[in-house]
Parts: C-alpha cells; sequence; structure tokens
C-alpha cells in the first residue's frame, strides 16, 4: 500500500452541526493522512443559538458518518475558544495536537508528518497561517454549505430533512435531539433572539449596541449574577447592561453594578478601586447582534469577609466566586474570557 504523504492532518472547526462539507474535508483527509485529527472548537461553552451541541455530540456526529473500519483513525479532542488571546488559543492547538500525536504515532522515533487541511471560506479561516511548522492542504468548499443557515432551519421549523446538507446519521440523531429539553431551551432561546431582532429590522443601519461589565475582584473571589431573563437565563454573568443616553460608561458600570448586586460599598471608594478599563468586541460575543462592552477592573481591598451583595434588577442572584471555581459551561456569552483577561489569569 502506498505511503500517505501525511502521518496526521488536523481540522479545526465548530461543526456546528457537523454538515456534509465537513464530511467532505475528512475524507479528502483520511486520503492523505494515516490519521486525522479533529479539534472541536467552542469547547466547554454553555449550549446557545450558535453552539447548541456538545462536543461529545459532535464527535458522534462525525465519527458515526464514517464506516466503522474508519472511525478508529479519528480522533477528536475539545478546544476551547480564547477569544481575546490568539497567542494562548495556538499554544492550546499545538499542545493538543502534540499530545495526541505522542500517544497515536507508531514510530516516536521519526518525526510525524503533520498538516492542516481546511479551505478559506472568509476571514475566520485566518487560523490556517498560524502554523507555519505543519504542511497545509486545501480542500474545496463543498457546494457552499454553511452550519449557520442549517441551525437557522432546525430551530426555526420542524422541517430538518436537509438531505443535500446533512449526513443521514445527522439528520436522524436531530429528530431524537428534538424531543429533549435541551432543544426546547435553545429553541426559545433563538425565538427570543429573532423577535430582538426583529424590533430593529426597520432602523436605517445594523444597530450596534454599547453596553458595560463590571469585574469586582476581592480576596480571589469575582462578583457575578445569575441572569434572571433570556439571553442567557440561568447562566453566571458580570453585573453590567446597556447605557443610557446621559451617562458616562464607567457612572453606567456603577449603576448597573449596584442594580445588579446591591454592593454595599460606597461609590468614591468604587471609583478610587478602578484599575483599568478594556474594550471587548468580537462580532459574535453576543446573539443579539453587534454589541459592544466596556469593562471595568475593580479591585477591592483583601478582606477576610467579603461584602454583602443580593441579586437585583436583572439578575435572580448575586454571589462571589472563587477564580478558580469558574466554569466556563455555566457563565453568559464571553464574560468567562473578560474575567480572564482582565485579572490576568490566561
Amino acid at each position: 500500500m502506498d505511503k500517505k504523504p501525511y502521518d496526521f492532518l488536523v481540522f479545526i472547526g465548530r461543526f456546528q452541526p457537523f454538515h456534509n462539507g465537513h464530511l467532505a474535508v475528512i475524507k479528502a483527509g483520511l486520503e492523505q493522512a494515516e490519521q486525522m485529527i479533529i479539534l472541536c472548537g467552542s469547547a466547554h461553552q454553555p449550549r446557545s443559538v450558535r453552539n447548541p451541541w456538545t462536543v461529545s455530540e459532535r464527535e458522534a456526529m462525525m465519527k458515526n458518518a464514517l464506516p466503522e473500519a474508519h472511525q478508529h483513525r479519528l480522533h477528536v479532542a475539545p478546544l476551547m475558544d480564547i477569544v481575546y488571546n490568539d497567542e494562548c488559543w495556538v499554544r492550546n492547538v499545538q499542545s493538543t495536537v502534540n499530545g495526541l500525536v505522542t500517544a497515536h504515532h507508531a514510530t516516536p522515533h521519526n518525526p510525524a508528518r503533520i498538516g492542516l487541511i481546511g479551505h478559506s471560506k472568509d476571514h475566520s479561516s485566518y487560523y490556517l497561517n498560524l502554523f507555519p511548522q505543519w504542511g497545509a492542504v486545501n480542500v474545496d468548499s463543498f457546494r457552499g454549505i454553511s452550519a449557520t443557515p442549517i441551525r437557522e432551519a432546525i430551530f426555526s421549523s420542524n422541517d430538518i430533512e436537509l438531505e443535500n446538507d446533512l449526513p443521514e446519521n445527522v439528520r436522524e440523531w436531530l429528530k431524537s435531539f428534538r424531543t429533549t429539553e435541551s432543544f426546547a431551551e435553545v429553541k426559545a432561546e433563538h425565538e427570543f433572539v429573532a423577535n430582538y431582532k426583529q424590533a430593529w429590522q426597520a432602523a436605517p443601519y445594523s444597530p450596534t449596541f454599547v453596553t458595560v461589565d463590571a469585574v469586582v475582584i476581592q480576596s480571589g473571589h469575582v462578583l457575578m449574577v445569575e441572569r434572571k431573563a433570556r439571553p442567557g437565563k440561568g447562566l453566571l454573568a458580570l453585573p453590567g447592561g446597556f447605557v443610557d443616553q446621559s451617562e458616562k460608561l464607567v457612572d453606567a458600570c456603577l449603576r448597573e453594578l449596584r442594580e445588579e448586586t446591591r454592593l454595599k460599598v460606597p461609590a468614591p471608594v468604587l471609583k478610587g478601586s478602578i484599575k483599568g478599563q478594556r474594550v471587548f468586541d468580537d462580532p459574535h460575543r453576543s446573539a443579539r447582534g453587534r454589541t459592544i462592552t466596556h469593562a471595568f477592573y475593580i479591585e477591592l481591598e483583601p478582606n477576610k469577609e467579603l461584602p454583602r451583595v443580593k441579586g437585583g434588577d436583572d439578575a435572580r442572584h448575586a454571589r462571589w466566586v472563587p477564580l478558580a471555581d469558574l466554569d466556563p459551561n455555566q457563565i453568559f456569552e464571553d464574560h468567562y474570557f473578560i474575567i480572564q483577561e482582565m485579572s490576568g489569569s490566561v
């Protein structure tokens, strides 16, 4: 049997859901590599309109779309988005691939031949240029299939056949998924977002929203709230919200902080404890539309007792969470990454 050009080809994507375009890339990769490493992005996130399926669900979609004889050649691993730190994301990709290559390379004394496979569909594929140490295999887009309209069809109608877009096993799995509470929750979120966007359709330009968030740290704890309403109902979030027309950003931040947490710290102390601020503007950070937030880092003096807090306004509860206990699976939008960036935890 002819030796394939690569020992491993790496395919990075979100696969929300896994569709025939993804399957075409994997089939092309298996023709050129002994094994494939699939890095499943947007891992360790709560279900949302943009990311409805877990890594394990997406892995099952992929492997069950292949003949059983080839499934062992596919190695799927979660890849966490690190929205505001490309260098850290690249390091995670490198370390994950190195670990899998070490575990599955049959000839450890010979360096593995590694390549990156994908197609340059738009600006989101810039990552293809971030790994010059690996070879590259470019695959043409398969009939221009995109996951975004597929998700729209799945959560906005009863028709999920999509025979030309999805492998048969994925279509069958989705029929079962539609009977679950997880589907109902994401569908309700989808309907909320659709209605929210409908209200702005008459605007002459696509709206850009400005919000503020407070990253309040004391004694290794961060102040969080549990969201009372959609989007993100039940998830933990930073205290914050929209800026009123008549206020400065810092004043909006302190107002939202007080409204949502009832934090018993005088305003002059809070203002004097602001150690920094930063803009977070990932285009996909909010399902509601283009939303740019200004985060303020407030570091209170260490104390054996944390100030009392109580949920109010848009927050069901407010509480102090140890930084080490933050779980990205339970945190709204990009707030986990904002905390990591502002607190220097990355």
